[in-house]
């Protein structure tokens, strides 16, 4: 099993603040740290002092960490154009030695996009655009050298792309697929996934989504092996009323974090991951709310990460 830190920076934290923690993440000896890709704060936050481009501070995090992983869980699809998305995590996997994973997605939120001026299709269009993505971002990056890359699809197209540069892992990036669809999604993970991640879910759905991935590359023909992940908010406390402080800190309930996340002492943190494991598991990306508090970090690193 293996732990990775997942930051929601839209909800308020600079760049200096993601350095901190992903430095800690490094030196705690979890095996990525990984941040969303938002524009627009969620809740009830200030978002202060405002968003941060995740592939720019991915780029400078590259620089200045020199083990850990990096990615974003996900980069939507409705951001950018696939070309330059392609030339931007290649650059930034060459930056960092080959340390990058990007994670993608159609994109949800409706009113980041409608404040930044993006376009918000509907979830068919966006669906069929983040296949599309896919495509032209394995493509390009599997593009032998010195031969070039088109594509013609409903939404894009590109003609005779040099297909440069080329990331630092030969064949490009790990990409990850996540969301518990239960048709669309578990097509375009066995198709085109090296990795498919299942957030914010308890383990029984956990296990019907992990099914249906299986399934979909059954019927594809997939030989290739596919990393099973979850994603789940943390909030881990020697004591319940450490616990209650750091819910506090985030504005969330006990309880409620009980039933949806990994919530509770040292102990109870290791045994419902254990379930997760249980169910295949691989990797479990522990999002982080309150990024002030590195010592959260050094005790799931002592507490509950030494343990599995």
């Amino acid at each position: 099993m293996r732990f990775r830190i997942f930051t929601e920076p839209q909800q308020g934290a600079s760049y200096e603040t993601q350095l901190a923690v992903a430095k800690a993440a490094e030196d705690l000896g979890f095996d990525a740290f990984f941040r969303s890709d938002h524009f627009v704060k969620m809740g009830d936050v200030t978002g202060e002092p405002g968003p941060t481009d995740s592939w720019i501070t991915l780029g400078a995090l590259a620089r200045e960490t020199s083990r850990i992983r990096l990615g974003t869980l996900v980069t939507a699809a409705t951001f950018r154009y696939p070309g330059p998305l392609a030339i931007s995590v290649a650059q930034v996997d060459r930056m960092s030695g080959g340390r990058v994973d990007v994670g993608l997605g159609t994109g949800w939120f409706e009113e980041e996009h409608t404040a930044y001026g993006i376009p918000f299709p509907s979830l068919g269009e966006r669906f069929a655009r983040l296949e599309e993505q896919l495509e032209i971002l394995t493509g390009l990056w599997g593009t032998p050298d010195g031969e070039t890359y088109s594509f013609s699809g409903e939404h894009y197209t590109l003609a005779d792309s040099p297909a440069l540069p080329k990331p630092a892992q030969p064949g490009g990036p790990p990409v990850i697929v996540g969301g518990t669809g239960a048709k669309r999604t578990p097509r375009l993970a066995a198709r085109f996934a090296d990795e498919y991640n299942v957030p914010f879910t308890q383990p029984e759905g956990t296990a019907a989504a992990f099914d249906r991935v299986r399934a979909a590359c059954a019927e594809a023909g997939r030989t290739k092996p596919l990393v099973y992940s979850v994603a789940q908010v943390v909030c881990c406390g020697r004591d319940e009323a450490e616990v209650r402080r750091r819910a506090d800190a985030i504005g969330r309930e006990v309880p409620e974090l009980r039933t949806n996340g990994l919530t509770g002492t040292p102990g109870e943190l290791v045994d419902k991951i254990g379930r997760f494991a249980e169910l295949g598991a691989e990797r479990v990306y522990l999002q982080v709310l309150d990024l002030q508090d590195l010592e959260h970090l050094e005790l799931l690193a002592t507490e509950v990460m030494a343990k599995l």
